[in-house]
């Protein structure tokens, strides 16, 4: 089998990468290192990656349609992973058209790589609860509304899901989209909370706690994101008859909301320091509370987290602490 992972040096890509490795699959990493947070840590990712006989790397822009026809239109791929994008909610205020590029032309043209893909069995990709916006109802359900997103890159991610459907349903491409809940761990994003808290107490910094701390994430460890990941690949949904697209939509969270003030206290602990807090209003495009429904996730592939933030938190701070030698 071989598939490919599109976001390869990032985050979860490569936490993704790393364990279809081990499982003995051949993987073909796709990222192009921008430096939307520090290219020296994609590095070091792929130095962890780049030695195993079943992997190859291609240093390319998702939106480079010609680019990626040249290094990859002549693989017979098994199935795609595709979680390359410009994240961040609050970079997309500042940096609209990098959101466009990357979410919108760049899901396009992998939707056009699958479909001449003839050996494809399942194109899995990220989407994000963000789409959520500003909704109310929790948990947050994949029935609910989607269709007032509250940042651009939210925006974007809807509107991956779309183009996904319409791909799905003319062309019968077997697709799930995924919407990630907070998810954290070692080799994480230094743009994210836990990242700048963990970072700025070591230094004796305050660090900004946003809507003065009235704020719940489903955090989520990143070995469950990829055992989610996995599951779903090896179970591509199947057209039912001609009105059916084989297209779905899950959450994929930790189902527990957790109070901002109780992961700072946590990392506090793990860190053996306090942390001098600055207390700020709400920021443009963000939300109060995010809270995965599991439901269908774990009705359709028997996905259930297994990693708390009483223990996935010590293990980031275990990871920071060897990474930066302290």
């Amino acid at each position: 089998m071989t598939v490919l992972i599109t976001g390869a040096a990032g985050f979860i890509g490569f936490h993704t990468a790393r364990r279809l490795l081990a499982q003995g699959e051949r993987v073909v990493g796709v990222d192009n290192l921008n430096p939307y947070y520090s290219p020296a840590l994609k590095d070091d990712r792929l130095r962890q990656l780049v030695d195993h006989p079943n992997f190859s790397f291609h240093q390319i822009n998702i939106a480079d349609r010609v680019a990626m026809d040249g290094a990859l239109g002549g693989l017979k791929l098994t199935s795609i992973i595709h979680l390359a994008a410009q994240a961040g909610v609050r970079y997309s205020i500042e940096n609209p058209f990098a959101y466009v590029e990357a979410n919108l032309v760049g899901h396009m043209v992998i939707l056009e790589l699958a479909r001449q893909q003839t050996a494809l069995e399942h194109l899995v990709y990220a989407s994000s609860s963000s789409v959520y916006g500003g909704n109310t109802a929790l948990p947050f359900s994949e029935a609910d509304r989607v269709d007032e997103p509250i940042s651009l890159y939210a925006a974007t991610k809807k509107a991956d899901e779309l183009l996904s459907q319409s791909y799905a349903h003319l062309y019968g491409i077997p697709q799930t989209g995924l919407r990630f809940f907070t998810v954290y761990g070692p080799w994480g994003r230094p743009d994210m909370a836990l990242w700048l808290f963990t970072e700025a107490i070591l230094a004796g910094r305050p660090i900004k706690v946003f809507n003065h701390g009235d704020m719940r994430r489903d955090f989520t460890y990143v070995d469950d994101i990829v055992t989610g990941i996995v599951a779903a690949r090896d179970k591509p949904p199947v057209r039912t008859d001609e009105k059916a697209a084989p297209h779905r939509i899950y959450n994929i969270g930790n189902n527990h909301p957790e109070e901002l003030g109780r992961l700072i206290s946590l990392l506090e602990g793990a860190l053996g320091k306090k942390a001098e807090k600055i207390l700020e209003p709400m920021q443009p495009g963000d939300v109060k509370e995010t809270y995965a429904d599991l439901t269908a996730i774990e009705r359709d592939l028997g996905f259930q987290p297994a990693v708390t933030i009483d223990e996935g938190i010590p293990k980031f701070v275990a990871w920071y602490r060897d990474y930066h030698n302290i």
